[in-house]
C-alpha cells in the first residue's frame, strides 16, 4: 500500500511509520473505530493531505521540499521589530474584535483609495483562513450551494460542508480559465455564493480582467455573493492582478499578510466588503476567534509601509527556472502568480495517477502534493517554488528523471 493511501486511511498506521518514513510498503496497522462522541460534521472529510506531507517532511533527512505553501524569505526586519516593541510595551491583551485602530485606519484608507466604494468596510481577521470561515458562517445556510472552480484550494470544499452546504465544482482544465457559460449553467435556485481565487492556489493562474469582470457582473446579475480570496494578490509576474471588487461593489474580499510578508504563523488577515456582511462577520469573530493576535497586528502596521518587490522579482525568477527546467517533459499551464505550478503527470512516467507519481517522487526524496487533494481529478500535482534556488534545481533533476524512467 502506498504511503499516501496509508495516511489517508488511518492516522495510527501513518504515525507508526514515521520512524521509518521511506519504508512505503509496510502493512497497515489496525485502525481504531471513530470515537462515539465525534460529530458527523467532523467525519465528513479527512485531514488535509498537505499537512500529512508536511509531517512526513519533518521525519525525512534532507528532503527536496517543494510542497510547502509559504514564502522561504523571512518576515521583514521592520515588522519583526514592531512586534517585539509591541510585546515589550505590553500590548499583549485582546484587541478590539475588529482590529487595532492604527491598522484599521491604514487598511480602510487603502481600500477606499483602490475601490472608491461608499459602503465598503474593512476589519482584521485571525488569518485569511479565519476570514474565509467567517464569510461562510455569515452567508451559507444548510442546503445552499457554493460554486468552486476545480482545482481549488484544499479548505474550500470542507468549509462549505461545515456549513451544511453543497460545493458545486466547475471544471477549468486544462488552462484553468473561467468559462462563464459553465458558471451560468451551474447556477440554481439554491446557489448562494461563488468562491473565487486569483492568483490561484494550486495552479498559479491569474485570471484575465475580462474573465474577472464577467464573473463579477454575473454574480451581481444573479444576486449571488462573490467571495474573492486574494491572499496572493501581490504575487503576479506577467499581467496585473485585478480584483472582482473593481466591477462588483458587493464583492467580499479576503486578504492578509501571511504570504506577502511571510507572516504565516502570525495569523493576521483582513476582509472587506458590504458593511452589512462585514458587521455580521465581526460579530461571529467575537464568538469564535475573538480577535487577531494583538502584537502581530502592530507588526502589520509597520509592514504596510514596506516594499516587497525584490521578493516578488525573485519568485518570478524561480517560476521561470522551474518552467524552463521541465519544458518538453511536462504539460504545464504557465503559472502567472502565487508561487505554485500544477503540471500534468506525463504518460512517459508510467504512473497511472498523480498519487502514484507522487509516491515515486517521495521515494526519491522529493515532496510535492498530489492534485486530487485540490481537485476531482488525479492527473496533476502541485509544486511550490517558494524554496531556495538550489532546492528547485534538485527538484527539477528528480522530476526530469521521473518523467523518463529507465
Amino acid at each position: 500500500m502506498s504511503s499516501l493511501a496509508l495516511v489517508a486511511m488511518c492516522p495510527k498506521s501513518y504515525n507508526a511509520l514515521r520512524g521509518n518514513p521511506v519504508n512505503f510498503r509496510s502493512p497497515a496497522l489496525p485502525c481504531p473505530m471513530p470515537h462515539p462522541w465525534l460529530s458527523a460534521r467532523s467525519a465528513a472529510f479527512d485531514s488535509s493531505g498537505i499537512r500529512k506531507v508536511f509531517d512526513l517532511a519533518a521525519k525525512m533527512t534532507d528532503p527536496i521540499n517543494l510542497s510547502i505553501g509559504q514564502p522561504d524569505f523571512d518576515v521583514p526586519e521592520g515588522a519583526r521589530k514592531a512586534l517585539v516593541a509591541a510585546v515589550n510595551s505590553r500590548k499583549n491583551g485582546y484587541s478590539q474584535t475588529q482590529g487595532i485602530a492604527p491598522l484599521l485606519e491604514k487598511l480602510q484608507a487603502q481600500v477606499v483609495a483602490e475601490f472608491k466604494h461608499t459602503n465598503r468596510k474593512v476589519f482584521v481577521t485571525s488569518g485569511t483562513s479565519g476570514g474565509l470561515l467567517l464569510a461562510m458562517m455569515a452567508l451559507v445556510n444548510p442546503g445552499d450551494e457554493v460554486i468552486l472552480f476545480d482545482p481549488y484550494f484544499v479548505t474550500y470544499e470542507p468549509l462549505v460542508k461545515l456549513m451544511g452546504g453543497r460545493a458545486v465544482l466547475i471544471d477549468t482544465y486544462p488552462n484553468f480559465s473561467i468559462d462563464l457559460d459553465r458558471v451560468r449553467a451551474a447556477i440554481t435556485s439554491r446557489t448562494k455564493a461563488i468562491l473565487f481565487n486569483s492568483p490561484a492556489n494550486p495552479t498559479g493562474k491569474v485570471n484575465s480582467p475580462a474573465e474577472v469582470k464577467g464573473l463579477a457582473k454575473l454574480a451581481a446579475e444573479r444576486n449571488l455573493a462573490l467571495i474573492s480570496d486574494e491572499i496572493y494578490s501581490r504575487f503576479y509576474y506577467d499581467n496585473s492582478f485585478v480584483s472582482p471588487a473593481k466591477f462588483n461593489d458587493h464583492t467580499i474580499v479576503i486578504d492578509g499578510f501571511s504570504k506577502s510578508y511571510a507572516m504565516t504563523g502570525w495569523r493576521v488577515g483582513f476582509a472587506h466588503g458590504p458593511a452589512a456582511v462585514i458587521d455580521e462577520m465581526i460579530k461571529l469573530q467575537q464568538y469564535t476567534f475573538v480577535c487577531a493576535p494583538q502584537p502581530a497586528q502592530w507588526a502589520c502596521v509597520a509592514a504596510l509601509g514596506l516594499n516587497m518587490q525584490s521578493h516578488i522579482d525573485a519568485y518570478r525568477f524561480k517560476r521561470d527556472m522551474l518552467v524552463q527546467g521541465l519544458s518538453g517533459l511536462y504539460e504545464i499551464a504557465q503559472p502567472e502568480g502565487a508561487f505554485y505550478a500544477f503540471p500534468k503527470v506525463p504518460q512517459s512516467s508510467g504512473a497511472a495517477t498523480a498519487s502514484e507519481f507522487v509516491e515515486r517522487a517521495i521515494e526519491n526524496q522529493l515532496l510535492v502534493i498530489p492534485g486530487k487533494i485540490f481537485s476531482s481529478r488525479d492527473t496533476h500535482f502541485r509544486i511550490s517554488y517558494a524554496a531556495e534556488n538550489s532546492t528547485i534545481e534538485r527538484g527539477i533533476e528528480v522530476l526530469r528523471k521521473l518523467a523518463k524512467p529507465k
